[in-house]
């Protein structure tokens, strides 16, 4: 049986989206960097994999990908007590962060380009046998390295996180015109995509390499489905992506609370 380490495998976390729908929120920064807590979605994100032994990642950039490349930069200073000569151009740490074991490939990959086109743009960099990808604006309780494992004893190319979303609207059970029950948001009976993939690297044959406007969503994963080569990795657990302003204040009420069921750092 095939062990494989998660340390070696690249995680590509696609970043460049412009967030169109959580406006009150992004405005000013690119969607990966709103905040839940002090830290960014995307801190969130990567923390999850990391506490699954994940280090290498390639965040796939797009709408302001400064800022993002500015928070890494910035990132041991922000989180650091130090002390500024200004005269002379130094600084000095009186109390250093702890930093994590990452290695963070920040790669600008175009404003309007898909993300079939951002994942061609990087391919160079996804020289393991496997690699997982996700999104930089959902969170949950994944096991990823599980995720990962499991498509190496499968003989699929490609594995996706199913999970069943808490319905944004209630649910009536009617009989005759009458309710009999109502259910305030439900979750779904059926499987979504939750956005947590992993793949083996011959998925990256399915993947156009002169079409950047392109979406990897659409004919390659369609074609591993259309082939059985597409596994359902099912989650059970918390899930919840930030898409609108209300689930950007209820991820943020959770983790207020200290019951923020995706910290399993």
């Amino acid at each position: 049986m095939e062990n494989v380490s998660p340390a070696d495998i690249p995680v590509v976390i696609l970043c460049g989206g412009q967030g169109t729908r959580i406006r009150e929120a992004s405005e000013k920064l690119p969607k990966p960097l709103i905040n839940i807590g002090q830290q960014p979605v995307l801190w969130h994100i990567m923390k999850l994999y990391g506490h699954h032994g994940f280090r290498r990642f390639v965040l796939c950039l797009g709408y302001k990908a400064w800022d993002i490349k500015q928070f890494f930069l910035q990132y041991e200073d922000m989180t650091s007590d130090l002390t500024l000569n200004m005269g002379e151009g130094r600084r000095s740490y009186l109390q250093r962060a702890t930093m994590d074991d990452w290695e963070v490939s920040l790669i600008d990959t175009g404003m309007d380009t898909g993300t079939g086109g951002r994942l061609a743009a990087i391919v160079d960099l996804l020289n393991e046998p496997y690699f997982m990808l996700t999104y930089g604006d959902g969170v949950g309780d994944v096991d990823v390295s599980r995720q990962l494992q499991a498509l190496a004893e499968s003989p699929m190319l490609g594995s996706v996180t199913g999970v069943h979303p808490t319905s944004r609207y209630g649910e009536l059970d009617v009989v005759d015109g009458v309710v009999t029950s109502f259910a305030e948001k439900p979750p779904s009976e059926g499987w979504v995509s939750g956005g947590f993939f992993a793949f083996r690297r011959e998925f990256l044959d399915f993947v156009p390499r002169d079409e950047p406007e392109h979406f990897f969503e659409q004919a390659p994963v369609q074609e591993l489905a259309k082939r059985g080569s597409l596994g359902l990795f099912p989650h059970t657990g918390f899930w919840m992506g930030m898409d609108t302003f209300r689930e950007y204040t209820a991820l943020n009420d959770l983790w207020a609370s200290g019951q923020a069921p995706w910290k399993v750092w």
